[in-house]
């Protein structure tokens, strides 16, 4: 299935029904007052998260969503039947901007988590409705209200726990395949990962996340160079990043710096958000070099770098240990942000009273 993160579509709810002019006409009944009916609301336009979709494939091929319009009142007091509303499903992890101002309209990140898009027309009231006792025969009736339109853009950002980044070949893909079951491609060549790659970390029976592999930057990515910042926005949601760095490059703290300063150009959130940095490919080179090469660029930047193989499986354990440990301080936050949003959901509904502090 191709992978696709962010798709424009347009977006209309339904026109509402028009009301009815009718007159009761039946045989044997004198003085038949007005029986015109309402007409129906017009559809709604919802949008809805699910964990059973992961790429915006859907919306690729078809752009225009409009729901029913009201069907209109009849006689006999008949009232029309509502349209039909339209609903989008959608990834966890997506964001509904509008088009023209970018304001985010919705950001999806719960499974179920449905929102109102577009709502549909009222419908128009029948002569029914106008009947006074100064107006025993109106012959008036409304037509329904026009639904809303609008144009929208669906931008995908993953919910991985994880996210691999680093520049072109420097073993992301290596390390994914080797730490899960995911198989991204890997090659001796540049930009073998056009797309992101999710794969699922199992510690145990209950312990296990997500991490996802993004495609390589370069520098000037900011400016469009190689693919640019299109994919950089699935590590926004992650609890750590993990940099990694081909230690057998010319200049490995080169290789930092330049991410470093892509990652930053991007948006200034990276610079607090934890990350974990690597050198991989250390297969191929002695105790001694890996030794010099890790104590250089501690030195130079200030952080001890763990020191990994993908093929080998070296250094492996640690490294996965440390991403589970922020993943568990991130989910744990979650879960207690969680927790105190359905308590104020019980104490709105009357479901709990409020406890407050004592006091004389």
């Amino acid at each position: 299935m191709k992978f696709l993160d962010q798709a424009k579509i347009y977006i209309r709810s339904g026109n509402g029904g028009a009301g009815s002019v009718s007159f009761r006409r039946e045989k044997f009944v004198a003085f038949g007052g007005p029986n015109g009916g309402d007409g129906g609301r017009g559809g709604d336009v919802w949008i809805e998260a699910t964990r059973s979709l992961n790429t915006l494939i859907d919306y690729r091929y078809r752009q225009h969503f409009i729901a029913k319009t009201g069907m209109h009142g009849m006689g006999r007091d008949r009232h029309g039947a509502a349209g039909e509303d339209v609903v989008l499903k959608v990834p966890v992890g997506t964001q509904i901007i509008e088009d023209g101002t970018d304001a985010i309209l919705a950001d999806l990140t719960e499974d179920g988590e449905r929102i109102l898009l577009a709502k549909g027309g009222n419908g128009g009231w029948g002569n029914a409705r106008f009947k006074s006792a100064t107006n025993q025969a109106p012959r008036n009736a409304n037509p329904g209200e026009d639904g809303e339109e609008r144009a929208i853009w669906l931008r995908l950002k993953l919910i991985a726990d994880a996210g691999l980044i680093g520049l072109p070949n420097a073993g992301k893909s290596t390390f994914l395949a080797a730490v899960s079951a995911a198989t991204p491609k890997t090659a001796d060549y540049p930009f073998t990962t056009l797309h992101p790659h999710l794969g699922v970390v199992s510690l145990g029976t209950a312990d296990r996340f997500v991490i996802a592999d993004l495609p390589g930057l370069i520098e000037g990515a900011s400016e469009g160079a190689g693919l640019g910042h299109r994919f950089l926005g699935h590590a926004e949601r992650c609890a750590a990043i993990v940099h990694l760095i081909d230690a057998t490059s010319d200049d490995p703290i080169e290789s930092y710096r330049t991410i470093r300063n892509e990652l930053e150009t991007y948006d200034d959130e990276f610079n607090d958000k934890p990350e974990i940095i690597a050198l991989t490919k250390c297969d191929a080179l002695d105790d001694d070099m890996i030794a010099l090469v890790a104590s250089e660029f501690e030195a130079a930047i200030d952080v001890k770098p763990f020191t990994i193989s993908s093929v080998a499986q070296q250094g492996m354990t640690e490294l996965i240990a440390a991403i589970y440990r922020h993943v568990e301080v991130r989910r744990a936050e979650e879960f207690k942000a969680r927790e105190a949003k359905r308590r104020q959901i019980a104490i709105d509904s009357g479901e709990i009273e409020e406890t407050k502090g004592w006091s004389p």
